[in-house]
């Protein structure tokens, strides 16, 4: 049996004590086993980005290793793979760092997306470095190349009245998605936040929802009326549902099964409704978090309150909307300035 890798010590990591999403997870198990492939020089596999099981022997293969069954020898086989794919990890070189970047880009990747496999290197060795499996950072010299800045998208307001009116709320599906559109933009949640919200975590008379962001940190959010409208509405004609007593009784958003939603429904439902509104197509749950933040700051909102809004962990991040509020202080300045 092969033994636990560093990438099954370093995930479980994320996993157990960072807290990590499963999501984020599954996208530093991807870039890991791409890099273990470049390394093995299975430069086809490396390409593909494979998502598989840390520690198995598929996982070992495409880590850089040969093909083939794993029967009589070939667990042998399987586990020599393992070790010279630990091994290599351990020995890896700024220069053969340099060679992985340089191979991305053949690949026609994005800087962005370059970036984040960079930074998931730069947090898997810095976590071998602190529990003695490397003796130097192979990539504290490496910068990370600069990124285009791209604004986020936002929606004005009469898109965003005009999306929310989509569905028809005379139906449980319908007065549910209204509901959920509400929540998106009255709160500006991720969408894996807003599926994630139980019954408990509305407090009705006080108007606000308990939040389970990013790294299990929990957050208060305010709610606006119409969105808490929404929910109860919502909320009754599910009880006067006949098979309500068989539906997740913790979750608050289901699906039509009476299961808790998932987010690719969610994204499915939007697109619906951006198809009958003749809204950009391209827009998903999380323009509408885009939208939030933006309207907020444009209504005289101050950066750190929209930041604990968000459940940002850094300023820096929130900061990016200030950029699509430069009209508004331009404005500001025009009308204020005794001089302009």
């Amino acid at each position: 049996m092969i033994e636990n890798s560093l990438i099954d010590e370093f995930l479980n990591y994320l996993k157990f004590e960072r807290h990590f999403s499963p999501h984020t997870a599954k996208c530093y198990s991807a870039d890991l086993a791409q890099f273990c492939a470049f390394l093995g020089g299975r430069t086809g596999q490396a390409g593909a980005g494979q998502r598989m099981a840390p520690g198995s022997a598929s996982f070992g293969t495409a880590r850089g290793g040969v093909g083939g069954p794993v029967g009589a020898g070939g667990m042998e086989t399987a586990v020599a793979i393992e070790q010279d794919v630990q091994q290599k990890l351990r020995e890896v070189t700024t220069e053969q760092i340099k060679s992985f970047l340089s191979f991305l880009g053949t690949l026609s990747y994005s800087k962005s997306t370059i970036a984040r496999k960079l930074a998931t290197l730069r947090s898997f060795y810095k976590f071998c470095l602190r529990r003695g499996y490397v003796e130097t950072h192979p990539l504290a010299t490496i910068r990370t190349p600069k990124q285009d800045k791209r604004l986020p998208k936002y929606l004005e307001i009469e898109q965003i009245n005009q999306l929310l009116g989509a569905p028809d709320t005379n139906t449980l599906l319908g007065a549910r998605d209204r509901a959920m559109l509400e929540v998106l933009f009255s709160t500006g949640v991720r969408v894996s936040e807003l599926v994630d919200l139980n019954f408990a975590d509305v407090d009705f008379p006080n108007q606000t929802i308990r939040v389970r962001g990013k790294g299990k940190k929990q957050r208060t959010a305010p709610i606006g009326p119409t969105a808490i409208a929404a929910i109860q509405k919502y909320v009754e004609l599910r009880r006067a549902d006949a098979r309500a007593a068989r539906f997740d009784q913790e979750a608050l958003f289901v699906n039509k099964h009476g299961q808790r939603l998932s987010t690719r429904s969610v994204r499915r439902k939007l697109d619906k409704y951006l198809q009958e509104c003749g809204l950009d197509p391209s827009i998903s749950p999380h323009t509408l978090r885009h939208s939030f933040a933006t309207h907020m700051l444009n209504n005289g909102a101050d950066l750190r309150s929209v930041q604990e809004l968000l459940g940002h962990q850094s300023l820096s991040t929130t900061q990016v909307y200030t950029h699509l509020t430069t009209p508004r202080l331009k404005q500001a300045y025009d009308d204020a300035h005794p001089r302009s």
